[in-house]
């Protein structure tokens, strides 16, 4: 499998400003599984997140000029085009998503650079019981927690996507986090304390026969 190389945006986005299509073809075969994938884990059906990334593609292949590399990752501004795009279908189709926070707590920059409780649960806890309560999260929560956690983009590069400041991206994750680890404790089985009946991270369930 061929890896991906940073310098096919280059190529492709020179060839885009000089009016030839083919140099969409490399940008999209660089960055179009990723948009996706946030797309999808955002709350997108399939159909959704397929129309908006094609709609993020074409707005570029449209008006290259409008990327300004000084503002941040190919990637970042097509999955920021993607965003609108399928907020933009939400709303059409009645679906109310609150893009803003209800409150803002004050961030401590020192524990940005520190693992915290939250990340340290987070990645013990690759399960579907993860994936469950970050699913119940709100859009602005999951939406943080995508971006840094699971697609792994810089606090910079996730507040361009999503369209606001650093600081509130930081405190968004760090609500988001919060939050996932008390859902995630709340699952968590405390009916005994024999080592055998605890739930260990990570382990598949212990079956026990039952009868009937």
């Amino acid at each position: 499998m061929k890896v991906s190389d940073p310098h096919d945006d280059h190529r492709g986005l020179a060839l885009l400003r000089e009016g030839r299509v083919q140099g969409l073809e490399p940008i999209y075969r660089r960055h179009s599984a990723a948009v996706y994938r946030y797309l999808v884990v955002l709350g997108a059906s399939r159909e959704a997140a397929d129309d908006a990334m094609q709609e993020a593609f074409l707005s570029l292949a449209q008006q290259p000029q409008a990327y300004d590399p000084a503002r941040g990752q190919l990637g970042a501004y097509l999955a920021g085009i993607a965003r609108h795009a399928l907020l933009a279908q939400w709303r059409r189709q009645g679906r109310e998503v609150d893009t803003r926070d209800e409150e803002l707590e004050q961030w401590n920059e020192e524990r940005m650079h520190a693992p915290s409780a939250e990340e340290q649960h987070f990645a013990r806890h690759a399960s579907e019981a993860l994936w469950n309560a970050i699913g119940q999260l709100p859009f602005v929560f999951r939406e943080a927690l995508l971006l840094v956690d699971i697609q792994e983009r810089s606090y910079l590069e996730a507040a361009q996507i999503a369209g606001i400041e650093l600081n509130t991206l930081r405190t968004r994750v760090h609500r988001a986090r919060t939050r996932l680890r008390e859902a995630l404790n709340q699952a968590s089985p405390r009916t005994s304390d024999r080592p055998s009946d605890r739930t260990v991270p990570g382990a598949p369930p212990v079956s026990r026969a039952r009868g009937s």
